[in-house]
């Protein structure tokens, strides 16, 4: 059985930031991605950098220290991550008053701000003015993810990480010691096993027989083929119903819900958005379903025409755009805060998942995560630890 200082299952963007900076700490590190090619929530999220959204002292600080990384990023990790800063126009959604969106948004680190219709139009000539009532404003961060997930792997690779491809069958456990993972007959030890496999980590986990605070959505959007229309900004309806749907379906009544199988404990959303990626390609969305079953399938036609009505609203032109449809698993916690850190109970096992708005702050989580197990006081990982849910 091969050992290591580290295992980390999950090779999305999470998992391998997680993975480069253990190794730059200098420990033998394992990184697990069960695809050859991603094909997770990495590899479909829209890549939007909210480094402006965090309204509490720990996300402010997280949110400016992670957009002045992601500025240099490429540089260091020696690949091009195609991170931009871009204008994000905020239609308000029907049914939502104006004054009391702009107001909930007032404690961001950055608030958005209120621009005229005709403002919002030359920022983002597609939009369809007629569609608009009143628009929020602000500079967002933006990246494409499976190319900066795939820079953290090469990076980490060239510090002496290991990266194999497989599933994880399963967790060594000595007693309520972690001690590696199983991939079928194939056992790799590990001092400590961390779980970065977002939307999946509780399955994994409930296989083998541990209890962890963390949830998840069915997330589903629409990919446009690259067109030769061109978007100059991201637009995304406003308030974002998603982060809603999490607290209500974490709710302690509806906690019970999630060990059950085929339960729906909240009706599902749809946040309106669109974003256009430097190939010309589009990801139009989203719908989120609270489903407890990783497994549920979902009548994907049904969700593409209701993706492309609403978001066809804003941006008519695209609407009717060749594309496909897809559907990922997203992970959150009950709090809307990463579950970072050892998980109570068990010992060799941590958790780096549960992010709600998690690009902006991955990687300077994951060097504040790597440089606090190297024995480097943080001043947020403490306070972010699985831990803070008590027992489960």
């Amino acid at each position: 059985m091969a050992n290591y200082d580290w295992i980390v299952i999950g090779g999305g963007i999470t998992g391998a930031a997680l993975s480069y900076e253990l190794a730059r700490q200098g420990g033998a590190v394992l990184l697990v991605e069960k695809d050859a090619v991603l094909n997770g929530a990495t590899r479909y999220s829209y890549g939007g950098l909210a480094h402006w959204a965090g309204k509490t002292p720990m996300l402010k600080a997280l949110g400016e220290e992670g957009i002045q990384r992601y500025r240099t990023l490429s540089e260091e990790l020696e690949a091009d991550i195609q991170f931009r800063e871009l204008d994000l126009l905020m239609p308000i959604a029907p049914g939502y008053d104006a004054d009391g969106v702009e107001a909930d948004m007032a404690d961001c680190r950055i608030p958005p701000q209120r621009i005229s219709v005709e403002a919002a139009c030359e920022l983002e000539p597609l939009l369809d003015p007629a569609a608009l009532e009143q628009v929020l404003w602000v500079s967002h961060g933006h990246i494409n993810p499976f190319l900066t997930a795939l820079a953290f792997q090469k990076a980490f690779q060239r510090l002496g990480g290991s990266l194999l491809t497989g599933t994880v069958t399963g967790l060594c456990k000595q007693g309520d010691r972690v001690v590696g993972v199983e991939m079928g007959e194939v056992l790799h030890g590990a001092a400590q096993v961390v779980v970065c496999a977002g939307g999946w980590t509780r399955a994994l986990l409930r296989q083998a027989g541990i209890r962890v605070p963390i949830y998840f959505t069915h997330a589903e959007s629409v990919e446009l083929n690259p067109t030769d229309l061109k978007l100059q900004a991201l637009v995304m309806s406003a308030p974002a119903q998603r982060f809603e749907l999490e607290q209500r379906s974490t709710r302690p009544d509806r906690i019970p819900l999630w060990d059950e199988p085929g339960q729906e404990p909240c009706p599902p959303i749809l946040d309106a958005g669109v974003l256009q990626f430097a190939d010309g390609s589009i990801r139009m969305g989203q719908i989120s379903r609270v489903l407890t079953d990783p497994y549920a399938v979902v009548d994907g036609a049904a969700s593409e025409a209701q993706i492309r009505e609403q978001a066809g609203r804003y941006l008519p032109k695209l609407a009717h755009l060749p594309g496909q449809w897809y559907h990922c698993l997203v992970a959150f916690s009950g709090d809307q805060q990463p579950l970072v850190g050892s998980l109570p109970g068990w010992e060799g096992l941590q958790l780096f998942s549960g992010f709600s708005n998690p690009l902006a702050v991955v990687p300077v989580l994951a060097r504040r995560f790597a440089q606090s197990a190297y024995g480097q006081a943080d001043e947020w990982i403490p306070s972010l630890s699985p831990g803070r849910f008590g027992e489960i």
